[in-house]
């Protein structure tokens, strides 16, 4: 199976704030490292990488706080394991600030990279948080979906 373009910057990009959350530094310095090495990007679209890398760089402290009020614990950066966090602040960050992704393209990619890198049953836990995510931010996407 040919995996797209896109899928691959957002597994890069969950591996860069994988990376970035175990050892907390620079995010260019990150985005350097990727983008310098070809292996780490080889297939992917870049300039997506570079535009969801910059993004979630960017928007890490609100996205926290808007995942942890959906999940109503404020306490979920530690508590949440490191892949299924870097999950969800991608595709909190896709969700709320591409709205020219379809919230189910959003939503379904989380899922296939939380089948991919993370725990057994992490997947349903980023599902959850998404759709309510979702809800909140693509509240008319969802209600014109169902027509």
């Amino acid at each position: 199976m040919k995996i797209n373009r896109r899928r691959l910057a957002r597994q890069a990009a969950v591996q860069a704030l994988y990376q970035w959350q175990m050892n907390p530094g620079y995010c260019t310095e990150i985005e350097l490292q990727f983008t310098s090495d070809p292996e780490r990007l080889q297939g992917a679209d870049v300039v997506f990488f570079k535009s969801l890398w910059q993004g979630v760089c960017a928007a890490i402290p609100g996205l926290d706080l808007a995942i942890a009020q959906e999940i109503q614990d404020r306490r979920w950066v530690d508590e949440v394991s490191e892949v299924e966090r870097a999950i969800l602040r991608l595709a909190a960050y896709e969700l709320r600030d591409h709205p020219q992704t379809p919230y189910r393209v959003v939503i379904n990619e989380a899922i296939e990279l939380g089948k991919d890198f993370g725990a057994e049953q992490g997947h349903r836990f980023v599902n959850a948080v998404l759709d309510k995510l979702a809800q909140k931010w693509r509240a008319t996407e969802i209600l014109q979906a169902t027509r």
